[in-house]
């Protein structure tokens, strides 16, 4: 069964981007794919403003390295306890302004790439300045050229760090940043040798970054020898290695690859990748337009691509907080059901970034995304529990005792919100009571199966209108269905 216009548009949305906003997803049982496409498009082409938190930190660490000459064991220790509890509060700040771009901003095609990179690029380091230089590295070539993408990441002092480069010289050779561009950035394991991986670190030497936290190539720490990489042999240097690795037909594939499983199905069509990963190459890696070979393909939309993948937590979140316009008690409760949920920006779990897929999804975490939406309009005087004779809780499965511990537990933290419900109600003026139900069903869910119909009616509060919308909203964002987009 072919899809609809809204559900394409749905899907484009949530795959291209972070959902519907309340504002516009009225329109988009009118719109076309493609002029969608063009929008997201022209609304991501203006480069992004940097998002500051650390502007001070620089001179901070300048003025640190002066001093330490001066300073005795103790009191170094203890600068650099507090520089990095200053970075810890910074990083937070960073990650919650961050979360709002995606939330808020017109660029939705710009961060949900910039998103994608994130993982891919996963970097940790309690580094508050390092890490927003990084992020603006990928949000500025989140849509531009792979190979910019590579060669600005590669020389970000927050990748340099992380991946041990600083201590990479000639005479000490340190691999794990060579072994890494190789493995996850762009070939994929498999693909080089251990010899390819010793000779990259040589060239990688005198990589590394200075005080003030920009790139520095030590020419007194470079192997200036001779180095043979994949077949190559010349005096490489580190861009030299680059270059090699962008010739790689492999690389085209790799990223390709990556992308189709994160943006379009897990389960890859493998004809449908190759054909896209040699048109990313012979297009010398435009993302932009390897996403337009996507989004535009009429197999993007078919019905095993649409509704295939489970939400990760921030697209959960940021999914959520555009259909439904609110303020939060406490911005930075969304940093706890980050960490809950199991993705908290800026601190990935190992250099592999997180894996997604059906990892993002156990018990615990099932019952937290759940539980989120009810959290959030905890505020709300509606009835959005059900009646007492009923035993399933809407997939909770709590008790109303143990519902009002959560919510008073994630309200002390400032979880709850104001929600403004005008906005979420004009999307559905046109709409007779007959057929809200279905209206917002479809609106809210990407997925074939739907929540059955007497059963969705024992939770809504027919009091009014506005109650009904209100009631239908949350419950449904409190199904098994909105996980997944």
């Amino acid at each position: 069964m072919a899809a609809n216009n809204r559900l394409k548009n749905q899907h484009l949305l949530w795959r291209a981007a972070f959902g519907p906003m309340a504002e516009n997803a009225a329109d988009l049982d009118t719109f076309s794919s493609k002029k969608l496409w063009s929008l997201l498009l022209k609304t991501s082409s203006r480069q992004p403003d940097k998002i500051e938190v650390a502007q001070n930190l620089v001179d901070g660490m300048v003025n640190g390295v002066q001093g330490l000459a001066t300073m005795d064991a103790v009191a170094r220790q203890e600068m650099a306890r507090r520089r990095r509890i200053a970075s810890q509060d910074e990083l937070k700040n960073l990650n919650i302004l961050w979360l709002n771009e995606m939330i808020n901003s017109e660029a939705q095609l710009r961060e949900k790439m910039s998103l994608f990179w994130h993982g891919h690029f996963a970097c940790r380091v309690v580094n508050s300045y390092f890490q927003q230089e990084l992020l603006h590295i990928i949000r500025t070539n989140a849509i531009g050229n792979f190979s910019d993408l590579l060669r600005d990441v590669s020389k970000s002092p927050s990748m340099l760090q992380f991946l041990n480069n600083q201590q990479n010289r000639k005479s000490h050779p340190n691999e794990n940043f060579a072994r890494e561009v190789m493995e996850l950035f762009t070939m994929g394991r498999g693909n080089y040798t251990e010899t390819d991986i010793k000779e990259a670190a040589r060239a990688f030497t005198g990589w590394g970054f200075d005080a003030r936290g920009q790139f520095v190539f030590r020419q007194n720490q470079h192997d200036p020898g001779s180095k043979t990489f994949l077949g190559q042999t010349g005096n490489f240097t580190g861009d030299d290695i680059l270059d090699i690795l962008l010739q790689q037909k492999q690389t085209a594939n790799y990223i390709t690859k990556k992308i189709y499983k994160y943006f379009v199905n897990e389960n890859v069509d493998e004809a449908k990748a190759q054909w896209l990963g040699a048109r990313f190459y012979s297009n010398k890696y435009d993302i932009q337009k390897l996403l337009e070979d996507i989004y535009t393909s009429d197999w993007f939309y078919e019905e095993k691509n649409i509704g295939s993948k489970i939400k990760s937590p921030v697209e959960l979140i940021v999914g959520i907080r555009r259909f439904l316009p609110l303020e939060m008690d406490n911005d930075a409760a969304q940093l706890l059901f980050q960490k809950v949920l199991g993705q908290v920006l800026f601190y990935p779990p190992n250099v592999a970034g997180w894996p997604g897929g059906r990892s993002w999804i156990d018990s615990s975490t099932l019952m937290v995304r759940l539980q989120m939406p009810q959290v959030f309009a905890a505020k709300e005087s509606i009835n959005i529990r059900p009646k007492t004779d009923d035993d399933v809780n809407m997939g909770q499965m709590i008790d109303d005792n143990l519902r009002i511990r959560r919510n008073k537990m994630y309200a002390d933290k400032g979880g709850s919100a104001d929600i403004d419900w005008l906005v979420v109600n004009k999307i559905f003026e046109k709409t007779p009571r007959e057929n809200l139900a279905q209206k917002i069903s479809d609106t809210l869910l990407q997925t074939s199966s739907r929540v059955n119909s007497a059963l969705l009616a024992k939770y809504l509060n027919a009091e009014s209108r506005e109650n009904y919308i209100k009631s239908a909203v949350v419950n449904l964002m409190s199904t098994p269905e909105y996980q997944l987009c």
